[in-house]
């Protein structure tokens, strides 16, 4: 399920491509006194994402932009609607805006399904795969290393299907088995973001995909559906790997 939030800018102001964990913050503030409270000290999976605010661009004021998020926990995303209808202005860093309107999107998927990444997907190679994966004895880093187009594609799919299977299963309390989630690959570009972490700067590298099926249903409709709502690779609740349907 996903709120897309209406936003009228309250001044001029310059993009903050720095927003991600100015932007999860204002989420956890908003499920502070919901029954989401401790969410933000919960290990693991937080199950929900969110996109950036978009259009991508420096406003004026009274400029309108958009923002959304996600989570398959509809009540979750209820909790969030009704705390944002007592929010007027939304502030994320030096970025001001009005909230004007809050809605709900349910997304139904077709058979033919064609998405894209709206924020970049990060996908990281744990330490003990380095050698299955050929990775070069001078990139290898203690605990893992960011996935790059050089790196095996093997390890790229298989570390999406793996986190995607495995955040359904912990959600839903199944044990689902599926090696053969994904069927047409386009990657568009690599990405790297600066975001803070513990008041501490760290480069993120990512990529840009548009994910293709012919004839999606079954299971992996469930999936990739759920997907939608918690994003696809790791850091969903930093606002990456934010997907929409084309």
């Amino acid at each position: 399920m996903r709120l897309l939030i209406r936003l009228r800018a309250e001044k001029n102001q310059c993009y903050d491509f720095l927003y991600h964990h100015k932007m999860q913050g204002f989420i956890y503030n908003l499920l502070r006194d919901s029954g989401y409270g401790k969410l933000h000290d919960k290990r693991g999976y937080k199950f929900f994402s969110f996109s950036n605010i978009f259009p991508i661009k420096d406003m004026e004021e009274g400029e309108t932009a958009n923002f959304i998020i996600a989570s398959p926990d509809r009540s979750l995303v209820l909790s969030l609607k009704a705390a944002l209808d007592d929010v007027d202005v939304m502030k994320i860093g030096e970025m001001s805006f009005d909230v004007v309107g809050v809605k709900e999107l349910e997304i139904r998927l077709k058979r033919h399904l064609r998405l894209l990444t709206a924020t970049p997907l990060i996908i990281r190679i744990p330490e003990r795969n380095y050698e299955r994966y050929g990775i070069p004895e001078n990139e290898r880093k203690a605990r893992y290393v960011y996935w790059r187009p050089k790196y095996s594609f093997e390890a790229f799919v298989k570390q999406l299907t793996e986190n995607l299977v495995k955040k359904f299963n912990e959600f839903y309390g199944t044990d689902v088995g599926i090696n053969e989630l994904f069927e047409r690959f386009v990657f568009r570009r690599t990405t790297a973001t600066n975001v803070v972490i513990g008041g501490r700067d760290h480069v993120m590298v990512g990529s840009m995909w548009e994910f293709i099926w012919h004839d999606i249903d079954g299971i992996r409709r469930k999936i990739i559906a759920f997907g939608m709502d918690t994003g696809f690779g790791e850091r969903n609740s930093l606002g990456f790997g934010f997907v929409n349907s084309r």
